[in-house]
């Protein structure tokens, strides 16, 4: 199974962070899962509020288990609501159904991971992550 090295998901961390500030967005989280849904790195922006880490895991969780980005996830939930609320409720409520999750696909569009970003709207906690993305190399699926 492909993976996402520690190496890559601090790059993604880092150049997610930058294009935030380039942004001037509000204090950002991000949170880089492995295709398992364990996290492998997550960093808090100074001034980010503390529950920011749970939202982050959430958004990305969604994506690396149902193989759909947040804005999927969230189209899903307004026209199926019973499918996500049981899809939550098997996951014991992880699922954070909104943009801002993005599935992490190597060259060859094999999943290998998710990236979660929150902070600022859930658009453009998905810019920012896409831009992370693309520095480290690999595709994003929001």
């Amino acid at each position: 199974m492909a993976s996402v090295t520690l190496r890559k998901a601090r790059t993604i961390i880092r150049k997610t962070l930058e294009k935030g500030r380039e942004m001037a967005l509000k204090p950002l989280s991000v949170v880089v899962l492995d295709a398992g849904g364990h996290v492998i790195a997550f960093e808090r922006e100074d001034g980010a509020s503390p529950g920011r880490f749970v939202i982050a895991e959430g958004k990305a969780f969604g994506a690396v288990m149902l193989g759909m980005g947040g804005k999927a996830q969230m189209a899903r939930a307004e026209q199926q609501a019973y499918f996500m609320a049981a899809v939550n409720g098997a996951y014991g409520g992880k699922v954070v159904p909104v943009p801002g999750g993005i599935l992490l696909r190597d060259g060859k569009g094999a999943v290998v991971g998710a990236v979660g970003v929150t902070g600022d709207t859930s658009d453009n906690d998905t810019i920012a992550g896409l831009a992370g993305i693309a520095a480290a190399g690999l595709e994003g699926d929001a």
